[in-house]
């Protein structure tokens, strides 16, 4: 008997450590700026309104970008709860990839801590430098780093090599990345996060979308994920939504994005 209570003892101090439940969804959302409809938005906040963040990729740098964030949150908040958002400026790289990024929250589970930032120790070597935030869930503390790489064809591993140094550069913070890698998880240009202990949400899940389905196969590729430290954090839950079954086809569906959502459910520990 003694025993019994001793190990559940263990477990529930193990667990209670990692209390800070919360969902974080990831999407790129392709060219998201004025040309997105109202119906295209509304099917956009009826996808991402269980979560309790997102983080956004693609959206346009010119003043379409973040009227559309608004756009959504507005449609959001017609959902039964209230949203806070913050959009970045236009990254600084070439001309036709710079972009902004987004983060969206429910205000009841979720706090910002300070102001979103850019990241320019890097930008010469990054064409769309991360877009960073601190974010509170009760008393525990993450920092989500939101990312896209450059194009598969222009070899994001140049890129993607620069996140090894962020955890020394944020030693204090409890780094999450985030975004459209636009390389697998498997790529050893990983390898030197995965050796600190980072480990990817997503193994083995294609994220993109077909131009069409082949025998009911719609997905693409492997590139958005994310990436976490398994010292901090404790994996619920990760997957993607497949909101293009609610179209007739993939072009339909690709007017929302070439990309689907990705979902990563975890508890956190305070660091």
């Amino acid at each position: 008997m003694f025993k019994k209570y001793f190990l559940f003892l263990i477990f529930f101090c193990h667990f209670s450590s990692y209390a800070q439940y919360i969902t974080v969804c990831s999407w790129n959302l392709k060219d998201f700026g004025r040309s997105k409809s109202e119906e295209t938005i509304r099917i956009m906040a009826n996808t991402l309104k269980t979560f309790d963040l997102i983080a956004l990729q693609e959206v346009v740098p010119g003043p379409g970008g973040p009227q559309a964030v608004s756009r959504l949150v507005d449609q959001l908040n017609r959902t039964g709860q209230a949203w806070s958002y913050t959009i970045s400026l236009p990254t600084s790289g070439t001309v036709g990839s710079s972009e902004r990024y987004a983060f969206i929250w429910k205000t009841k589970k979720v706090k910002i801590i300070g102001d979103a930032w850019l990241e320019k120790k890097y930008s010469t070597a990054i064409d769309r430098e991360p877009y960073m935030g601190r974010f509170k869930v009760q008393d525990a503390v993450f920092t989500l780093v939101n990312f896209h790489a450059i194009p598969k064809a222009k070899q994001p591993e140049k890129e993607i090599k620069y996140l090894k140094f962020f955890p020394a550069l944020y030693s204090k913070d409890n780094l999450v990345f985030c975004g459209d890698f636009n390389l697998p998880q498997s790529h050893s240009v990983f390898n030197p996060l995965k050796k600190m202990g980072f480990q990817s949400a997503l193994v083995a899940q294609k994220t993109s979308l077909r131009q069409k389905c082949i025998q009911n196969d719609c997905l693409a590729s492997e590139f958005d994920n994310f990436f976490y430290n398994s010292k901090y954090i404790r994996l619920h839950s990760a997957g993607i939504l497949h909101f293009y079954r609610v179209f007739e086809n993939l072009k339909l569906a690709r007017k929302v994005s070439d990309h689907v959502p990705v979902y990563f459910n975890f508890y956190l520990a305070a660091k």
